[in-house]
């Protein structure tokens, strides 16, 4: 399985709200591809700034087809137009 953390820090209100709402249908979308696990949105409690996508993938195949897909293609460079992305990726 591959499990990625992608921080997203953004603190003007209104890009964090575009960004968040962005982010959601990024979720929703993702959780219907073949090999998703889990997919999900966290924001921060202790930086109101920090936003995180949660993901969990079955295989590297699943995670490629993933990122090769429509949604992803479309939402990803608007999420990076309001701020940078932070990637962690682990393999277990």
């Amino acid at each position: 399985m591959i499990r990625l953390n992608v921080f997203v820090a953004v603190s003007d209100k209104e890009k964090k709200d575009e960004l968040k709402a962005i982010a959601a249908e990024l979720v929703e979308k993702s959780r219907l591809d073949k090999g998703c696990i889990a997919y999900d949105l966290f924001e921060s409690t202790t930086i109101p700034a920090n936003l995180m996508i949660c993901e969990t993938w079955a295989t590297e195949e699943d995670l490629a087809a993933h990122m090769a897909a429509p949604h992803f293609q479309a939402l990803v460079p608007k999420i990076e137009a309001i701020a940078p992305m932070k990637l962690e990726k682990f393999t277990f």
